[in-house]
């Protein structure tokens, strides 16, 4: 059996898979390659293919060190095919077939199923970049600069990752589809991204950072279930893609930290208590904090729609075949075959809101969000613990998981951040001091002018408490090659 531990780097595609002696994948691989360096270089980050960035690549799937940092051309980043150890004697963990040895092959009466999941998530990856794709050229500092495109780098090799399994395991079917990822663009009219939420603009860096926050989140969620599946080509390759996604919620997380922290000493400084004295904290040229909860209500509700209807048979059919489970799946204690089980499930009942028992089968995906929501409080509360620390009084909070949904029970009626019921009128009336306005947008888009300068940052976002790899303040993050 292969060595799997580290990344072969003899191939034009590194792997840790023996590529090298799977000729026909390979093959299929190398011919997808050109159309990937196409897209990356029309859709990926704008301006900056010939800077040299401090980057993060793969050469072990050690826990301990599977990284190396060295400058590096983005377009020459070496992406490749990453999988999780294999586990000899793992088996499927839930549904019908528990106690089942892992699957190796895909079983042929889920081969549509397990299509579809890998192609969502294999979508969203390349998405993203192209969301993100002119936020270099407004970095508040080359620190931020690199940790975006440590960012776009790595959802590209999760786009090849996904891409793996489909040239190897789904045939003339696979390829198309592989084909179709890159043919697809978010918000594009004609053929746009899957998920709604990929289809949105990310037109500033505290949008980005609440994005890293919210929506990587939610992909946290879908790969540690898609972590648990029976199939275990997907079980290893989604295990390694978590140990690189931390790190973008790390970059949100610290992000939305780093802007409340400079708005909060601005304010200090200037002797301004009231954090709702908006006019006078845009002055000092910071994000406001109401502003920053309106940001917050909208990239929560709009990663809350990702996780689909509240009651599926569509999740519980892939929990029923072993493809995807549930959030730490094997650390429940249950029976992992939810027969007879119920689970709590928000619901619109009567023009009320109210929690109603349903098969825990089917409410697999309320079972998730609500690990979500859980995974987001805790982040929100140690931002919350920022703005205690400065003796500012205010506090962020997530807004109602009937707010703003275009998907699921609560799509179709309004509600305020609150969970209260409202008429569309009441909603028009209201919706600014809740969602972000044009007025909002237009203020932070002011703000965002680049600061290149080794060691600076823009004035209205603090430097990190460390930098990356252990790096000085000053350190050269990316070399812009200007003129």
């Amino acid at each position: 059996m292969p060595d799997t531990t580290y990344v072969d780097y003899s191939t034009k595609i590194p792997n840790n898979v023996n590529l090298a002696s799977d000729n026909r994948v390979l093959k299929a691989l190398e011919q997808w390659h050109p159309g990937y360096i196409d897209w990356w270089m029309t859709m990926g980050p704008d301006g900056f293919q010939t800077s040299d960035v401090f980057l993060r690549t793969a050469v072990s799937i050690d826990p301990k060190g599977w990284a190396k940092f060295d400058y590096v051309k983005m377009p020459d980043y070496r992406w490749g095919i990453l999988l999780a150890p294999q586990d000899e004697e793992r088996r499927v963990n839930f549904g019908a077939h528990m106690g089942e040895k892992a699957w190796q092959e895909v079983p042929g009466e889920y081969r549509a199923m397990l299509r579809r999941l890998v192609v969502i998530q294999g979508d969203t990856e390349p998405a993203s970049v192209e969301q993100q794709r002119f936020l270099g050229k407004t970095a508040p500092s080359l620190y931020d600069m690199r940790n975006l495109f440590q960012v776009n780098v790595e959802e590209g090799r999760h786009l090849w990752a996904m891409v793996y399994l489909l040239q190897k395991y789904f045939g003339r079917d696979g390829r198309e589809e592989a084909q179709g990822l890159l043919e697809r663009r978010s918000g594009d009219a004609d053929k746009p991204r899957m998920l709604g939420a990929f289809n949105e603009e990310t037109p500033d860096w505290l949008s980005f950072f609440m994005f890293t926050f919210f929506t990587d989140r939610d992909g946290k969620m879908q790969l540690e279930s898609l972590a648990q599946s029976g199939f275990d080509p997907m079980s290893r390759t989604c295990r390694f893609m978590l140990t690189e996604e931390a790190h973008h919620m790390f970059v949100g997380e610290t992000g939305v930290g780093r802007v409340i922290e400079r708005t909060c000493e601005a304010m200090k400084a200037a002797g301004i208590e009231d954090p709702f004295d908006m006019a006078r904290i845009r002055a000092l040229g910071v994000v406001d904090l109401p502003t920053i909860q309106k940001k917050a209500n909208l990239h929560y509700s709009l990663s809350l729609d990702l996780f689909g209807s509240e009651v599926s048979t569509n999740a519980a059919n892939f929990f029923n075949a072993g493809l995807k489970g549930r959030f730490m799946e094997t650390r429940i204690e249950d029976d992992h075959q939810l027969t007879s089980a119920t689970y709590p499930v928000l619901k619109l009942v009567d023009g009320d809101i109210r929690t109603v028992d349903e098969p825990a089968l089917t409410a697999i995906n309320m079972r998730l969000r609500d690990d979500y929501t859980k995974d987001c409080q805790g982040g929100v509360s140690r931002w919350n613990r920022i703005m205690e620390k400065a003796g500012i009084k205010f506090q962020l909070t997530l807004p109602s998981v009937a707010f703003n949904r275009k998907i699921g029970e609560f799509k179709g009626i309004e509600a305020s951040p609150e969970g209260k019921l409202l008429t569309a009128e009441q909603w028009m009336k209201m919706r600014d001091q809740w969602l972000p306005s044009k007025a909002d947008g237009d203020f932070v888009a002011s703000l965002m002018q680049p600061c290149w300068d080794r060691g600076k940052y823009a004035g209205w976002i603090a430097a990190p408490k460390v930098g990356i790899d252990q790096k000085p303040g000053d350190f050269e993050y990316v070399k812009i090659h200007r003129g």
